[in-house]
């Protein structure tokens, strides 16, 4: 195992190739010592003297102490996504950055633009449901017979799948909102029509996807009969039948309802 001490004179020619400018930070993933991390090239580095880790939860605090000065981010991937276990930089900087925040933080000029800032991000989230919920519409395109069931999946698809945090599809930038309502409503579908959540799927690579698109084609029937102004038995409708459930309160999404 290779421990790497940056402030070390032996290891100052190091300084440049491991921890990068005095302004950039170096991503490493975490191992079973919370003292050792795997830099992108394999080797094994240990914090130098005199740095702590700075927990996450504050993104300003955490933005600034990057900005003063070269840093180490550890952050863990599970599948596809990534989770931050902390930001180690030397200590004298972490205090120095957070007593100048909490400083700024205690002014009025400050709790002022907090409250602005939440103002605004609560229009913006409210605007955004109803974006969302309108593109769902579009996307169920049904016949006026069932448009009041339409309204309803709507409305339920947008308030499982936009909450802020909810790592959804609905929440992705990288495809348009059109993508993003289609494969909410199909994630929907797959809870609340489906027999998904009991199923007993094998742990082979590949078998939870394909018993994911399966069920994505029989939803996607079910939404073509909607689409057609003939009528039908509402108790034989799995669609039909999951509207016709109260509405559970704040239901979590999904750990895999942000998959396409």
């Amino acid at each position: 195992m290779q421990l790497v001490d940056l402030w070390g004179s032996t290891r100052a020619a190091q300084f440049g190739t491991v921890a990068g400018t005095m302004s950039e930070t170096l991503t490493l993933a975490p191992t079973g010592d919370p003292r050792v991390f795997v830099a992108p090239d394999g080797r094994r580095l240990s914090p130098p003297a005199g740095w702590a880790c700075l927990p996450p939860g504050d993104a300003g605090l955490t933005r600034r102490v990057k900005a003063a000065g070269p840093s180490w981010a550890v952050i863990e991937k599970k599948g596809r996504k990534a989770f931050s276990k902390g930001l180690w930089a030397p200590a004298e900087t972490i205090e120095r950055m957070r007593a100048a925040l909490e400083a700024e933080r205690s002014t009025e000029s400050y709790a002022k633009k907090r409250v602005a800032d939440v103002e605004r991000r609560e229009r913006t989230q409210e605007a955004y449901v109803v974006t969302f919920a309108q593109s769902v519409l579009q996307f169920l395109r049904f016949a006026p017979r069932w448009q009041a069931l339409a309204t309803t999946v709507a409305t339920r698809v947008a308030a499982h799948a936009t909450p802020v945090g909810s790592g959804t599809v609905a929440r992705t930038e990288r495809i348009p909102v059109e993508e993003r309502a289609a494969a909410a409503v199909i994630a929907w579908m797959r809870h609340q029509t489906t027999g998904y959540d009991d199923m007993q799927i094998a742990r082979v690579k590949g078998a939870r996807r394909e018993v994911r698109r399966e069920l994505a084609e029989l939803s996607r029937a079910v939404l073509d009969i909607h689409r057609r102004d003939i009528p039908h038995e509402p108790r034989s409708c799995t669609l039909c039948q999951a509207a016709a459930k109260p509405e559970p309160s704040a239901a979590a999404p999904h750990p895999e309802d942000w998959l396409l």
